[in-house]
Protein backbone atom coordinates (compact mmCIF):
# COMPACT_ATOMS: atom_id res chain seq x y z
CA UNK A 1 0.00 0.00 0.00
CA UNK A 2 1.15 3.44 -1.34
CA UNK A 3 2.24 5.57 2.02
CA UNK A 4 2.02 9.31 2.51
CA UNK A 5 5.25 11.53 1.58
CA UNK A 6 6.16 13.37 4.86
CA UNK A 7 7.12 16.79 4.11
CA UNK A 8 9.14 19.50 5.75
CA UNK A 9 7.21 21.94 7.71
CA UNK A 10 9.12 24.93 6.06
CA UNK A 11 7.64 23.10 2.38
CA UNK A 12 4.26 22.28 3.80
CA UNK A 13 4.21 26.35 4.61
CA UNK A 14 5.87 26.61 1.47
CA UNK A 15 2.94 24.83 -0.51
CA UNK A 16 0.26 26.70 2.32
CA UNK A 17 1.57 29.92 0.92
CA UNK A 18 1.82 28.99 -2.90
CA UNK A 19 -2.43 26.97 -2.55
CA UNK A 20 -3.38 30.40 -0.98
CA UNK A 21 -1.64 33.01 -2.86
CA UNK A 22 -3.13 31.35 -6.57
CA UNK A 23 -6.62 30.29 -5.03
CA UNK A 24 -5.98 26.84 -6.37
CA UNK A 25 -9.10 24.72 -6.09
CA UNK A 26 -8.53 22.23 -9.08
CA UNK A 27 -5.91 20.62 -10.97
CA UNK A 28 -6.19 23.37 -13.86
CA UNK A 29 -5.07 25.73 -11.78
CA UNK A 30 -1.75 23.94 -10.55
CA UNK A 31 -0.83 24.09 -14.25
CA UNK A 32 -2.24 27.76 -14.68
CA UNK A 33 0.27 28.72 -11.55
CA UNK A 34 3.08 26.81 -12.14
CA UNK A 35 3.37 28.67 -15.42
CA UNK A 36 2.95 32.12 -13.56
CA UNK A 37 5.77 30.37 -11.34
CA UNK A 38 8.00 28.91 -14.39
CA UNK A 39 7.74 32.24 -15.94
CA UNK A 40 9.00 34.86 -12.92
CA UNK A 41 11.63 31.80 -12.10
CA UNK A 42 13.00 32.20 -15.55
CA UNK A 43 13.03 35.81 -15.25
CA UNK A 44 15.25 35.49 -11.95
CA UNK A 45 17.73 33.18 -13.33
CA UNK A 46 18.40 35.65 -15.96
CA UNK A 47 18.60 38.57 -14.16
CA UNK A 48 21.08 36.69 -11.93
CA UNK A 49 23.38 35.91 -15.04
CA UNK A 50 23.44 39.46 -16.10
CA UNK A 51 24.25 40.59 -12.59
CA UNK A 52 27.35 37.74 -12.86
CA UNK A 53 28.33 39.48 -16.50
CA UNK A 54 28.55 42.16 -15.40
CA UNK A 55 29.90 42.02 -12.33
CA UNK A 56 27.53 44.05 -10.57
CA UNK A 57 23.99 44.43 -9.31
CA UNK A 58 21.05 46.46 -10.87
CA UNK A 59 21.00 49.27 -8.26
CA UNK A 60 24.72 48.92 -7.32
CA UNK A 61 27.67 51.34 -8.57
CA UNK A 62 30.64 50.19 -11.13
CA UNK A 63 33.28 51.05 -12.99
CA UNK A 64 32.36 48.67 -16.00
CA UNK A 65 31.41 50.61 -19.10
CA UNK A 66 28.64 47.62 -19.86
CA UNK A 67 25.76 48.77 -18.14
CA UNK A 68 21.72 46.90 -18.30
CA UNK A 69 20.06 48.47 -21.09
CA UNK A 70 16.46 47.54 -19.96
CA UNK A 71 14.13 44.35 -20.73
CA UNK A 72 13.36 42.71 -24.21
CA UNK A 73 10.10 40.90 -24.18
CA UNK A 74 10.35 37.17 -25.42
CA UNK A 75 8.28 34.55 -26.04
CA UNK A 76 8.91 30.67 -25.59
CA UNK A 77 7.05 27.74 -25.86
CA UNK A 78 7.27 25.22 -22.41
CA UNK A 79 5.17 21.79 -21.18
CA UNK A 80 2.79 24.52 -19.46
CA UNK A 81 1.92 26.04 -22.99
CA UNK A 82 3.37 29.94 -24.10
CA UNK A 83 4.93 32.22 -21.67
CA UNK A 84 5.92 35.74 -22.01
CA UNK A 85 9.59 37.23 -20.21
CA UNK A 86 11.58 39.66 -19.96
CA UNK A 87 15.39 39.27 -21.04
CA UNK A 88 17.53 41.82 -19.39
CA UNK A 89 19.75 43.06 -22.29
CA UNK A 90 22.96 44.96 -21.96
CA UNK A 91 24.38 48.08 -24.34
CA UNK A 92 27.09 46.32 -25.59
CA UNK A 93 24.84 43.26 -26.84
CA UNK A 94 27.49 40.99 -25.14
CA UNK A 95 24.83 39.23 -22.78
CA UNK A 96 24.78 35.51 -23.74
CA UNK A 97 22.29 33.91 -21.34
CA UNK A 98 22.73 30.36 -20.53
CA UNK A 99 19.23 29.17 -19.24
CA UNK A 100 17.56 30.75 -22.62
CA UNK A 101 19.66 30.71 -25.56
CA UNK A 102 19.66 34.48 -27.57
CA UNK A 103 17.64 31.96 -29.94
CA UNK A 104 15.86 29.86 -28.25
CA UNK A 105 11.91 29.61 -28.64
CA UNK A 106 11.24 26.61 -27.14
CA UNK A 107 12.44 25.03 -23.48
CA UNK A 108 9.82 22.00 -23.84
CA UNK A 109 12.00 19.94 -26.16
CA UNK A 110 8.80 20.27 -28.75
CA UNK A 111 11.26 19.68 -31.77
CA UNK A 112 12.23 16.29 -30.53
CA UNK A 113 8.25 15.47 -29.32
CA UNK A 114 7.13 16.50 -32.82
CA UNK A 115 10.02 14.43 -34.93
CA UNK A 116 8.48 11.40 -32.48
CA UNK A 117 5.25 11.68 -33.83
CA UNK A 118 6.68 12.26 -37.33
CA UNK A 119 8.46 8.48 -36.85
CA UNK A 120 5.14 6.93 -35.43
CA UNK A 121 3.74 8.59 -39.11
CA UNK A 122 1.63 11.73 -38.38
CA UNK A 123 1.05 14.52 -40.45
CA UNK A 124 2.48 18.13 -40.34
CA UNK A 125 -1.22 18.94 -39.79
CA UNK A 126 -2.03 16.59 -36.93
CA UNK A 127 0.98 17.01 -35.15
CA UNK A 128 0.29 20.69 -35.50
CA UNK A 129 -3.20 19.63 -33.51
CA UNK A 130 -2.01 17.76 -31.26
CA UNK A 131 0.74 20.05 -30.29
CA UNK A 132 -1.87 22.65 -29.87
CA UNK A 133 -4.30 20.31 -28.05
CA UNK A 134 -1.60 19.22 -25.53
CA UNK A 135 1.05 22.29 -25.07
CA UNK A 136 -1.75 25.10 -25.71
CA UNK A 137 0.41 26.89 -28.37
CA UNK A 138 0.86 27.17 -32.22
CA UNK A 139 2.43 25.15 -33.86
CA UNK A 140 2.70 26.13 -37.96
CA UNK A 141 2.43 22.94 -40.42
CA UNK A 142 5.89 25.32 -42.34
CA UNK A 143 7.80 25.17 -38.65
CA UNK A 144 7.19 21.23 -38.63
CA UNK A 145 8.61 20.60 -41.98
CA UNK A 146 11.15 23.06 -41.21
CA UNK A 147 12.05 20.83 -38.07
CA UNK A 148 11.52 17.54 -40.05
CA UNK A 149 13.81 18.42 -42.70
CA UNK A 150 16.90 18.99 -39.90
CA UNK A 151 16.75 15.28 -40.13
CA UNK A 152 18.22 15.54 -43.90
CA UNK A 153 21.82 15.76 -42.92
CA UNK A 154 21.62 12.66 -40.80
CA UNK A 155 19.67 10.54 -43.28
CA UNK A 156 22.40 11.26 -46.04
CA UNK A 157 25.26 10.87 -43.31
CA UNK A 158 23.19 7.39 -42.16
CA UNK A 159 22.84 6.49 -45.97
CA UNK A 160 26.43 6.64 -47.06
CA UNK A 161 28.05 5.29 -43.58
CA UNK A 162 30.53 2.62 -43.75
CA UNK A 163 29.21 -1.24 -44.23
CA UNK A 164 31.27 -4.38 -43.35
CA UNK A 165 33.22 -6.06 -46.07
CA UNK A 166 31.89 -9.37 -45.80
CA UNK A 167 27.36 -10.04 -45.74
CA UNK A 168 26.93 -13.37 -45.76
CA UNK A 169 23.01 -12.55 -46.41
CA UNK A 170 21.54 -9.57 -47.98
CA UNK A 171 17.75 -9.46 -48.66
CA UNK A 172 16.14 -6.71 -50.81
CA UNK A 173 11.95 -6.09 -50.70
CA UNK A 174 10.14 -3.63 -51.91
CA UNK A 175 7.04 -1.78 -49.78
CA UNK A 176 4.47 0.95 -51.30
CA UNK A 177 3.34 3.95 -50.83
CA UNK A 178 1.21 6.76 -51.99
CA UNK A 179 2.90 9.91 -53.00
CA UNK A 180 2.00 13.40 -54.65
CA UNK A 181 4.34 14.17 -57.10
CA UNK A 182 3.36 16.97 -59.59
CA UNK A 183 -0.11 17.05 -58.38
CA UNK A 184 -0.87 13.73 -59.28
CA UNK A 185 -0.77 10.46 -56.57
CA UNK A 186 1.31 7.91 -57.14
CA UNK A 187 2.30 4.19 -56.39
CA UNK A 188 6.51 4.59 -54.99
CA UNK A 189 8.12 1.99 -53.91
CA UNK A 190 10.44 2.25 -51.03
CA UNK A 191 13.55 -0.38 -51.49
CA UNK A 192 14.85 -1.97 -48.33
CA UNK A 193 18.24 -3.24 -48.19
CA UNK A 194 18.97 -5.59 -45.16
CA UNK A 195 22.13 -7.23 -44.46
CA UNK A 196 23.15 -9.53 -41.91
CA UNK A 197 26.61 -9.67 -40.95
CA UNK A 198 29.23 -12.34 -40.10
CA UNK A 199 28.40 -11.92 -36.47
CA UNK A 200 24.64 -12.50 -37.28
CA UNK A 201 23.38 -8.87 -36.40
CA UNK A 202 20.87 -7.58 -38.63
CA UNK A 203 21.12 -3.93 -40.14
CA UNK A 204 19.06 -1.93 -42.53
CA UNK A 205 21.91 -1.19 -44.74
CA UNK A 206 19.82 1.49 -47.11
CA UNK A 207 16.13 2.62 -48.11
CA UNK A 208 15.95 3.58 -51.91
CA UNK A 209 12.72 5.81 -52.66
CA UNK A 210 10.89 6.46 -56.05
CA UNK A 211 13.32 4.57 -58.38
CA UNK A 212 12.24 2.45 -61.55
CA UNK A 213 13.51 -1.28 -61.89
CA UNK A 214 15.98 -2.20 -63.91
CA UNK A 215 19.29 -3.83 -64.04
CA UNK A 216 21.22 -0.27 -64.39
CA UNK A 217 19.03 1.09 -61.37
CA UNK A 218 19.89 -2.19 -59.23
CA UNK A 219 23.75 -2.08 -60.45
CA UNK A 220 23.83 1.52 -59.04
CA UNK A 221 22.67 0.33 -55.65
CA UNK A 222 24.84 -2.90 -55.65
CA UNK A 223 27.89 -1.01 -56.57
CA UNK A 224 27.02 1.91 -53.81
CA UNK A 225 27.31 -0.98 -51.29
CA UNK A 226 30.73 -1.57 -52.37
CA UNK A 227 31.83 1.80 -52.60
CA UNK A 228 30.66 2.05 -48.58
CA UNK A 229 32.98 -0.77 -48.38
CA UNK A 230 30.99 -4.02 -49.30
CA UNK A 231 33.64 -6.30 -50.78
CA UNK A 232 31.27 -9.81 -50.86
CA UNK A 233 27.97 -10.97 -50.25
CA UNK A 234 27.16 -14.76 -50.20
CA UNK A 235 23.69 -14.90 -50.75
CA UNK A 236 21.23 -12.09 -51.43
CA UNK A 237 17.59 -13.05 -51.15
CA UNK A 238 15.36 -10.82 -53.21
CA UNK A 239 11.33 -10.83 -55.02
CA UNK A 240 11.79 -11.39 -58.40
CA UNK A 241 13.02 -7.66 -58.90
CA UNK A 242 13.52 -6.62 -62.39
CA UNK A 243 17.17 -6.47 -63.85
CA UNK A 244 18.07 -7.70 -60.25
CA UNK A 245 19.81 -10.69 -61.96
CA UNK A 246 22.32 -9.10 -63.72
CA UNK A 247 23.23 -6.74 -61.64
CA UNK A 248 24.34 -9.35 -59.33
CA UNK A 249 26.59 -10.82 -62.12
CA UNK A 250 27.77 -7.47 -62.87
CA UNK A 251 28.71 -6.41 -59.16
CA UNK A 252 29.48 -9.42 -57.06
CA UNK A 253 30.17 -11.96 -59.76
CA UNK A 254 30.46 -15.07 -56.85
CA UNK A 255 26.87 -14.12 -55.28
CA UNK A 256 24.50 -16.65 -55.60
CA UNK A 257 20.67 -15.35 -56.11
CA UNK A 258 17.88 -16.63 -54.20
CA UNK A 259 14.34 -16.05 -55.09
CA UNK A 260 12.23 -15.13 -52.00
CA UNK A 261 10.08 -18.48 -52.00
CA UNK A 262 7.48 -15.66 -49.73
CA UNK A 263 6.85 -13.86 -52.68
CA UNK A 264 7.11 -17.28 -55.28
CA UNK A 265 4.43 -18.80 -53.15
CA UNK A 266 1.87 -14.98 -52.90
CA UNK A 267 2.89 -14.79 -56.96
CA UNK A 268 1.29 -18.25 -57.28
CA UNK A 269 -2.02 -18.61 -54.87
CA UNK A 270 -3.18 -14.94 -56.36
CA UNK A 271 -4.27 -17.34 -59.15
CA UNK A 272 -6.02 -20.00 -57.00
CA UNK A 273 -9.75 -19.87 -56.16
CA UNK A 274 -10.58 -19.36 -52.08
CA UNK A 275 -11.47 -23.26 -51.63
CA UNK A 276 -8.14 -24.11 -52.67
CA UNK A 277 -5.45 -21.99 -51.52
CA UNK A 278 -5.11 -24.35 -48.36
CA UNK A 279 -4.73 -27.04 -50.24
CA UNK A 280 -2.76 -25.50 -52.91
CA UNK A 281 -0.26 -23.86 -50.57
CA UNK A 282 0.53 -27.22 -48.69
CA UNK A 283 1.03 -28.63 -52.03
CA UNK A 284 3.84 -25.66 -52.64
CA UNK A 285 5.19 -26.70 -49.30
CA UNK A 286 6.36 -30.20 -50.32
CA UNK A 287 8.03 -28.36 -52.79
CA UNK A 288 10.23 -25.61 -50.95
CA UNK A 289 10.66 -28.12 -47.90
CA UNK A 290 11.86 -31.09 -49.64
CA UNK A 291 15.31 -32.43 -48.22
CA UNK A 292 16.96 -31.84 -51.81
CA UNK A 293 16.81 -30.21 -55.63
CA UNK A 294 15.53 -33.81 -57.04
CA UNK A 295 12.96 -34.51 -54.36
CA UNK A 296 11.85 -30.92 -55.07
CA UNK A 297 11.75 -30.84 -58.80
CA UNK A 298 9.68 -34.70 -58.46
CA UNK A 299 6.97 -32.97 -56.16
CA UNK A 300 7.44 -30.12 -58.24
CA UNK A 301 6.12 -32.12 -61.43
CA UNK A 302 3.70 -33.60 -59.38
CA UNK A 303 2.17 -30.34 -57.67
CA UNK A 304 1.77 -28.62 -61.32
CA UNK A 305 0.36 -31.79 -62.96
CA UNK A 306 -2.44 -32.14 -59.98
CA UNK A 307 -3.41 -28.17 -60.49
CA UNK A 308 -2.53 -27.68 -64.30
CA UNK A 309 -5.92 -28.24 -65.54
CA UNK A 310 -7.61 -25.48 -62.48
CA UNK A 311 -5.23 -23.23 -62.23
CA UNK A 312 -2.39 -23.02 -65.86
CA UNK A 313 -0.71 -20.25 -64.80
CA UNK A 314 -0.35 -20.59 -60.69
CA UNK A 315 2.65 -22.86 -61.42
CA UNK A 316 4.56 -21.63 -64.57
CA UNK A 317 6.78 -19.22 -62.35
CA UNK A 318 7.95 -22.38 -60.89
CA UNK A 319 9.48 -23.98 -63.28
CA UNK A 320 10.52 -19.93 -64.77
CA UNK A 321 12.47 -19.36 -62.09
CA UNK A 322 14.02 -23.09 -60.90
CA UNK A 323 17.20 -21.50 -61.66
CA UNK A 324 17.00 -18.92 -58.63
CA UNK A 325 14.88 -21.25 -56.30
CA UNK A 326 17.25 -24.00 -56.50
CA UNK A 327 20.32 -23.03 -54.20
CA UNK A 328 18.17 -23.00 -51.15
CA UNK A 329 18.18 -27.00 -50.97
CA UNK A 330 21.82 -27.30 -50.19
CA UNK A 331 21.42 -25.48 -47.00
CA UNK A 332 20.13 -27.35 -43.96
CA UNK A 333 16.76 -26.71 -42.15
CA UNK A 334 18.27 -23.90 -40.03
CA UNK A 335 20.01 -22.05 -42.98
CA UNK A 336 16.54 -22.38 -44.87
CA UNK A 337 14.44 -20.92 -41.86
CA UNK A 338 16.37 -17.57 -42.21
CA UNK A 339 16.37 -17.60 -46.45
CA UNK A 340 12.91 -18.48 -47.37
CA UNK A 341 10.68 -16.64 -44.62
CA UNK A 342 12.71 -13.53 -44.69
CA UNK A 343 11.06 -13.48 -40.75
CA UNK A 344 13.53 -10.28 -40.32
CA UNK A 345 12.41 -8.03 -43.43
CA UNK A 346 8.84 -9.09 -43.25
CA UNK A 347 8.59 -7.60 -39.79
CA UNK A 348 10.77 -4.75 -40.79
CA UNK A 349 7.78 -4.22 -43.04
CA UNK A 350 5.08 -4.57 -41.43
CA UNK A 351 6.58 -2.02 -39.37
CA UNK A 352 6.58 0.59 -42.23
CA UNK A 353 3.12 -0.09 -43.20
CA UNK A 354 1.74 1.13 -40.44
CA UNK A 355 3.04 4.51 -41.60
CA UNK A 356 0.43 3.53 -44.62
CA UNK A 357 -2.10 3.32 -41.77
CA UNK A 358 -1.34 6.40 -39.91
CA UNK A 359 -1.34 8.56 -43.30
CA UNK A 360 -3.25 7.82 -46.36
CA UNK A 361 -0.92 10.02 -48.54
CA UNK A 362 2.69 11.15 -48.24
CA UNK A 363 3.09 14.67 -49.31
CA UNK A 364 6.68 14.27 -51.41
CA UNK A 365 9.48 11.61 -51.52
CA UNK A 366 11.35 13.47 -49.13
CA UNK A 367 8.36 13.31 -46.12
CA UNK A 368 8.45 9.49 -47.05
CA UNK A 369 11.99 9.19 -46.64
CA UNK A 370 12.32 11.23 -43.14
CA UNK A 371 9.04 8.46 -42.18
CA UNK A 372 11.21 5.79 -43.34
CA UNK A 373 14.63 6.74 -41.92
CA UNK A 374 13.11 7.37 -38.48
CA UNK A 375 10.65 4.57 -38.31
CA UNK A 376 13.92 2.45 -38.99
CA UNK A 377 16.26 4.14 -36.37
CA UNK A 378 13.33 3.42 -33.76
CA UNK A 379 13.36 -0.29 -35.51
CA UNK A 380 17.01 -1.42 -35.63
CA UNK A 381 17.23 0.04 -32.17
CA UNK A 382 15.98 -2.82 -30.74
CA UNK A 383 17.63 -5.51 -32.55
CA UNK A 384 20.66 -6.00 -29.95
CA UNK A 385 20.78 -9.96 -30.42
CA UNK A 386 22.19 -12.16 -33.70
CA UNK A 387 19.98 -14.50 -35.39
CA UNK A 388 18.75 -17.56 -33.24
CA UNK A 389 21.16 -20.47 -34.38
CA UNK A 390 23.78 -18.06 -35.77
CA UNK A 391 26.83 -20.03 -34.41
CA UNK A 392 25.43 -23.11 -35.94
CA UNK A 393 24.11 -20.95 -39.41
CA UNK A 394 27.43 -19.22 -39.76
CA UNK A 395 29.08 -22.61 -39.68
CA UNK A 396 27.40 -24.36 -42.14
CA UNK A 397 27.65 -21.32 -44.17
CA UNK A 398 31.48 -21.07 -44.02
CA UNK A 399 31.73 -24.40 -45.48
CA UNK A 400 29.41 -23.96 -48.22
CA UNK A 401 31.23 -20.83 -49.15
CA UNK A 402 34.55 -22.05 -48.21
CA UNK A 403 37.58 -19.26 -47.58
CA UNK A 404 35.08 -15.83 -48.07
CA UNK A 405 34.66 -15.44 -44.66
CA UNK A 406 37.09 -12.63 -42.72
CA UNK A 407 39.00 -14.41 -40.36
Amino acid sequence: MATRRELSVEKRELLSRFIEEYGIRSASDIQTALKDLLGDTLEEMLQAEMKEHLGYGEYERSENKNSRNGLKKKRVRSNYGEIEISVPQDREGSFEPKVIGKRQRDISEVEEKIIGMYARGMTTRQISEQIEEIYGFDVSEGFISDVTDRLLPRIEEWQHRPLSEVYPIVMIDAVYFSVRTEGVVRKLAAYVVLGVNCDGYKDVLGIYVGANESAKYWLGVLNELKNRGVKDILLICADGLTGMKEAIEGAFAKTEYQRCLVHQVRSSLKYVGEKHRKEFAGDLRTIYQAPNEEAALARLSQVTEKWDAHYPHAMKGWAKNWDVIRPIFKFSAAVRKVIYTTNAIESLNSSYRRLNRSRSVFPHETALLKALYLATVGITGKWTMPLRDWGKIRGELEIMYEGRFPE
